[in-house]
């Protein structure tokens, strides 16, 4: 009974997992073919005049679906043991589209982000420590380290994640305190990733009771 629960959860967070990255593909293809006044970016009328802001908005758009969906490959412990050539290559696309594409990218945009210098500084630390986070999955799995690259891929997830939290917190704080849309995007700003990395490290902790066990 216990292991059928188990399998229930799983499947259940995994179904979440995938109904939230298939609202994102449908919020990137609001970009496809590149549309400068579209969604989002009729918020941004002055930054989408540099190429450099456009070049950086693309790429981050167009890549972190991709990195979405190959994270989901990382915390299969069905596909890890049963086909590790997936799992493997899935991380290599992961590792290289956030360190090489959406976060250099995510970077340049926290730069312009909406909200004023608080939002500002949160998307550029948020940059900064999904890029840590990232490399040393890449470095301790170089090593062979596995404990250290599974506690680093986790921590690197869930800042990937804050795409969907975001965007859920902002519908939450809108539909019971209707804050004015600055407000709302200020307190998001911070509250998408910084819940995910709380999340991120409780999981930690458990793994690491398990591990002791």
């Amino acid at each position: 009974m216990k292991t059928f629960l188990n399998n229930l959860l799983k499947i259940s967070l995994y179904g979440i997992w995938i109904f939230f990255i298939y609202l994102l593909v449908l919020i990137t293809l609001q970009y496809i073919p590149i549309d400068f006044e579209a969604a989002f970016l009729r918020t941004k009328t002055d930054e989408i005049q540099h190429l450099h802001y456009q070049i950086a908005f693309f790429t981050h758009v167009y890549s972190s679906i991709w990195v979405m969906i190959a994270g989901l490959f990382q915390f299969s412990t069905y596909i890890r043991r049963h086909y590790p050539m997936i799992h493997k290559w899935a991380g290599y696309l992961y590792i290289g589209f956030v360190l090489v594409l959406a976060c250099p990218s995510g970077l340049v945009m926290g730069y312009y982000g909406n909200g004023g210098i608080s939002s500002q500084i949160s998307f550029v630390l948020l940059s900064i420590l999904w890029f840590y986070f990232t490399w040393m999955a890449y470095y301790r799995i170089r090593q062979k380290n596995i404990w250290a690259h599974q506690k680093f891929m986790i921590l690197s997830y869930a800042l990937t994640m804050s795409a969907v939290s975001l965007r859920l917190f902002k519908w939450i704080i809108v539909s019971i305190w209707e804050t004015a849309p600055m407000d709302t995007y200020r307190i998001v700003s911070w509250l998408g990733w910084l819940f995910n990395l709380g999340v991120g490290w409780v999981v930690l902790y458990y793994l690491g009771k398990r591990k002791e066990v």
